[in-house]
């Protein structure tokens, strides 16, 4: 599997208690596919709220889309060719019309066209690039991940947004 995968290491890597929980493996890929596809997404949630310094498990992949025909039919093709099969149980009409389509083959990924607190090209224009194992991974900024989880109100996301404010005003 050739997509992503570097996202599970990474969370392996800063929270190694996930490994023991899911007795997951880290596995060495890249995001080569979905970067060769042109795919325009960002990383939110628990990965997002990890990569900017919250220590806590997550065991989902969290990724915010562009909602355009063009973006979802990228996606589709690069989840199929990195070996997605839950992939093609969808198609780009129902990926558009749903908030949130759940991905679960190895890893879970939780495709949203939409998330709360957030419009997907305002928070691109933020968005923040980070390198892991020689990837640029898209990442959704500090203050766009402190108003998307404030926005959904989860108890989970507010102590999330607890521990980012922090950090924000520790200035990362």
């Amino acid at each position: 599997m050739d997509l992503l995968c570097s996202f599970t290491d990474l969370l392996l890597e800063t929270c190694p208690a996930a490994a023991e929980t899911k007795n997951a493996q880290p596995t060495s890929g890249s995001v080569r596919v979905i970067r060769r596809h042109g795919v325009r997404y960002l990383v939110i949630g628990g990965v997002a709220a990890v990569i900017h310094g919250v220590p806590r498990a997550t065991f989902d992949l969290d990724m915010l889309v562009e909602a355009s025909r063009g973006n979802a039919e990228r996606l589709l093709q690069a989840l199929i060719e990195a070996g997605f099969g839950t992939a093609t149980l969808t198609n780009v009409e129902d990926l558009l019309s749903h908030e949130i389509t759940v991905l679960l083959d190895r890893v879970r990924i939780d495709v949203q066209t939409s998330t709360p607190g957030l419009v997907f090209q305002d928070a691109w224009e933020r968005r923040v690039t980070i390198q892991y194992q020689g990837q640029a991974f898209q990442v959704v900024s500090l203050q766009d991940l402190i108003a998307s989880k404030k926005a959904s109100g989860r108890p989970v996301d507010l102590e999330d947004v607890r521990l980012l404010s922090l950090r924000a005003e520790e200035g990362h």
